[in-house]
């Protein structure tokens, strides 16, 4: 198993993996000045940075973020284990480090997987 899979395809191994725990909250002040706070939901994020990208492997990994919403199972720092939900991409950001008799090759490849 690949330590993060989108759409049923396993990624190349990142460069750099971080996962944000991130609460969903509603919170407000109560008439007497105390915090009240409802989680209404608890959400990861997933950035994920390449240093050096063949563009095969580029192709592979923009093609199985395409979709609007796609499962990624990924490992998960809290349980420590493998876990699966339904994420979204945000913006994709690709470098090339050069182009040589027609073959491209790509640095500094970044972008994050947002929990839906």
């Amino acid at each position: 198993m690949a330590l993060i899979n989108c759409n049923g395809v396993d990624l190349p191994t990142p460069t750099d993996y971080q996962v944000s725990i991130n609460d969903i909250s509603k919170a407000e002040r109560s008439a007497l000045g105390v915090m009240v706070i409802e989680r209404v939901a608890t959400k990861r994020t997933i950035a994920l940075s390449y240093v050096y990208l063949s563009a095969s492997d580029l192709s592979t990994i923009l093609n199985s973020v395409s979709d609007v919403f796609f499962d990624v199972t990924y490992v998960d720092p809290q349980t420590g284990g493998n876990r699966t939900a339904s994420f979204y991409v945000g913006d994709r950001n690709v470098g090339m480090i050069d182009f040589i008799k027609g073959i491209a090759r790509y640095k500094d490849c970044k972008f994050t997987l947002i929990e839906r």
